[in-house]
This record gives C-alpha cells, sequence and structure tokens, in this order.
C-alpha cells in the first residue's frame, strides 16, 4: 500500500467538492473554537480576579460579621452586626495578638452621588487614615482622610478615579469641589490612584470618607461592615487568623469556635473560592461547547456515509481490479480523520484569535491554555477516527459484483 499516492488521492477526492467538506468540518471548526476560547476567557477571568485581589493589600486578613439572625432564619453571610469599632481596637492593641501591623476598621454602604448636574451611584467607605498602609491605596492628589477628619467627623470625601471621572468630566481637578451625600454636602480633599478592576471590585469607583461621618451621619449605624488586618509576614498567616480569632471569641463571649458571630478570609482563602467559582463556571460552559463536537462528528459520518454512497461503483470497480479490503478501508477512514485534521487547526486558530479579541474588549489578560489546544487537536483527530470508522468499514465490506450493480 504506497501512503503517499493514498494521501494524494484522499486529498483530491475531498477537494473536487469543495462546499460538503466545508461543511462537514463546520462543526469541528465551531466546537473546537469554542472550547479553546472559553477555556481561554475563563483562564483570563481567574487571573484577573487574583490580580484584583492581591491589589486590596499584601498578607491581609479580613473579618467579617457573621450571618443575622430573625425569627431562627439565619440570613446571609456578612450580614450581622456583630463587628464594633472597639474590636479594632482590640486586635490593635491586645497582646494577646503579636503577628498583626496595622488595623482598619470600615463600614461601606451603596449611594446616589450627585455634583452639579451629574450623579452617579457607587460605593461610600467609611474609613480611618490606617487605610492606605493595609489596603495599599495611594493619593494622586489631594490627601486622604486624616485623623484629625476622624475625631471632628469632618464631612470630606476622597474619590476614585473613575467616579471623580463620572462626577466631574475628564481632565478636571475635583480637589476643593463640593458633592452630595444623602443631602450632606462633601467638600472633596483628595484623588485615589488608579487601581484598576471592574464589576463591585472597581477600586477605582468609590468614595472614602471618616468613618465616624459614615457611622453617624451618613448611615446611622454603630457597627462595621469589616476589619481588614494587616499581618506582619505570610509566614504568620495561620498564626494571626488564630489570634484574632481567639481574641474575638473571647470579646464576644462565645466558647465554641463554631459559633463564632464572625469569619476570618485570608487573601489565598479569597483567591481560592475565586478560582473554584471561575473553574467551575469555565469547565461547565466548556462542557457545553463540546457538546458541537459531537455534532460536528456526526456531521462527518453523515457525509462519509453520502460520499459512499455516491462511489459505490468506484469502490466496485477498483475492488474487482484488485483492491484490498484494507486499502479501501484506509482511504476513506484517512479522508476523515484528514477533514477532522483540518477542521481542528482552523478551530485552534478561530479560537485563539477570538479569545484574544475579547480579552482585548474586557480589558482582561489574554490567557492561552496550551493544555487545552493539545487536547482539542488530539480530539478532533479521535473524532476523525471515531466517526470514520463506520463509514471506512461500510465501503471496505462493499461486495465488487453489488458495487458494479449499483445505480
Amino acid at each position: 500500500m504506497d501512503y503517499k499516492e493514498l494521501v494524494l488521492e484522499s486529498f483530491s477526492t475531498l477537494t473536487l467538492n469543495k462546499v460538503r467538506t466545508g461543511l462537514a468540518m463546520l462543526g469541528v471548526v465551531i466546537g473546537i473554537g469554542s472550547v479553546i476560547a472559553l477555556v481561554s476567557l475563563g483562564q483570563a477571568s481567574q487571573r484577573s480576579i487574583e490580580e484584583q485581589i492581591r491589589t486590596l493589600g499584601s498578607n491581609l486578613l479580613t473579618v467579617s460579621p457573621g450571618s443575622q439572625r430573625s425569627g431562627g432564619v439565619r440570613g446571609a453571610a456578612g450580614g450581622g452586626q456583630t463587628l464594633i469599632y472597639n474590636d479594632a481596637k482590640a486586635i490593635m492593641n491586645s497582646p494577646q495578638v503579636t503577628t498583626v501591623t496595622k488595623v482598619s476598621p470600615e463600614y461601606s454602604g451603596r449611594e446616589q452621588i450627585v455634583a452639579g448636574r451629574n450623579n452617579t451611584n457607587t460605593q461610600v467607605v467609611g474609613v480611618t487614615p490606617e487605610y492606605t498602609e493595609v489596603r495599599n491605596v495611594d493619593v494622586s492628589s489631594g490627601f486622604f482622610i486624616s485623623q484629625q477628619n476622624l475625631n471632628s467627623m469632618s464631612k470630606v470625601a476622597v474619590l476614585g478615579p473613575q467616579t471623580a471621572v463620572d462626577l466631574f468630566g475628564e481632565g478636571v481637578d475635583p480637589v476643593g469641589k463640593n458633592i452630595r451625600i444623602k443631602g450632606l454636602t462633601f467638600r472633596v480633599v483628595g484623588i485615589t490612584t488608579s487601581k484598576g478592576g471592574g464589576g463591585f471590585m472597581n477600586q477605582d469607583d468609590r468614595i472614602y470618607v471618616p468613618l465616624t461621618t459614615a457611622q453617624k451621619q451618613l448611615f446611622g449605624v454603630d457597627y462595621l461592615s469589616s476589619i481588614s488586618i494587616e499581618v506582619m509576614n505570610q509566614d504568620v498567616m495561620v498564626e494571626a487568623q488564630n489570634q484574632v480569632g481567639y481574641l474575638l471569641l473571647d470579646r464576644h463571649k462565645l466558647n465554641d469556635p463554631a459559633q463564632a458571630d464572625f469569619s476570618i478570609m485570608s487573601q489565598a482563602d479569597i483567591i481560592g473560592t475565586a478560582t473554584e467559582v471561575t473553574g467551575t463556571f469555565t469547565t461547565l460552559l466548556s462542557g457545553i461547547a463540546a457538546i458541537s463536537l459531537i455534532v460536528g462528528g456526526i456531521g462527518i459520518m453523515n457525509i462519509m456515509l453520502v460520499t459512499v454512497t455516491e462511489r459505490t461503483r468506484e469502490i466496485g470497480l477498483r475492488k474487482a481490479l484488485g483492491a484490498k479490503k484494507k486499502v479501501i478501508n484506509a482511504q476513506f477512514l484517512l479522508e476523515a480523520v484528514m477533514v477532522t485534521f483540518v477542521g481542528g487547526l482552523i478551530g485552534i486558530v478561530l479560537g485563539v484569535g477570538v479569545a484574544y479579541a475579547l480579552s482585548r474588549s474586557m480589558s482582561l489578560p489574554f490567557a492561552l491554555s496550551i493544555p487545552s489546544i493539545l487536547l482539542a487537536f488530539g480530539v478532533s483527530a479521535a473524532i476523525g477516527v471515531l466517526f470514520g470508522w463506520y463509514p471506512a468499514q461500510k465501503a471496505a465490506n462493499l461486495q465488487p459484483i453489488e458495487a458494479l450493480r449499483y445505480e
């Protein structure tokens, strides 16, 4: 059996009907392209989330209140009112906690902000001066919330760069100008440096005010929404979690850690949770996209069956002239593999191109998964063998006399 002649003949046969061949490989192209694009976008989203979480601060622990109970019904996690300002002070000052360098108590809520004729709905965060060090926040213009602002409950605000643009427009320095929050007038004293991000995690789209002002004048609360803690170094993160946890249990008069009315998460915990969620969605979407590969394989099998039917007399003539069963089988199997092989190559190029274009348009880091490309390429070849085997066997098993009689 001359393999070179077999390949040339299979290629010539496929190019005789370009439209049919193109339609046969279309399902494989779409399926492989979709899988690669979705896996790439999933990894890009995961990287983007990880980068955003890391910009929140270094060696960061976040203490959140537990869920709120009402009539025996447990509410959403983080919705309780169990953390207060004195808890944050105790964490910073207690001799029991030796691994913490800075503590930043916070209270946040979404509000409508008005500046002249412009308005926007964004996150208002009540903070203390320690926030800049704990959360790695820099000021590009003006200054941040000071201890004096905190003590006097000053109506001052520091804007994120996106919020500043939304309220005052591009190229305008809002420092010294006024904004209104819940009917109260605040003077803008600073603009933070851009950190990027999107959605609810966008640190550029928020407003910082003194914690005392936020609690007493804006929201009317005496509790915190979270406490951010900067730990000495990465090596003592677990020890810091334990020290802070036992201190808060003692302060809240709780003996059983299982009954804790708060939760403590590290950056690693948050990244792990985010990775698990994005990984699950990527796998789900890739599985759905992979269904088109099966559909494409069935399409290839149908096309090859039609080809066998159309070439019945040719098969009969070749077998009558001495062509062996394995030669006929190899030719039709090779044709199916060539269709899926070329379709796989086109699908890979299409998938990478689509993933790159979508990543750029969505401001995500471009991520290319080499294992997914190799897997897709292997799957395309496997589909050719799997769905090309039956038509090839049918052609090889035709009897010469019956094939020559076929009309």
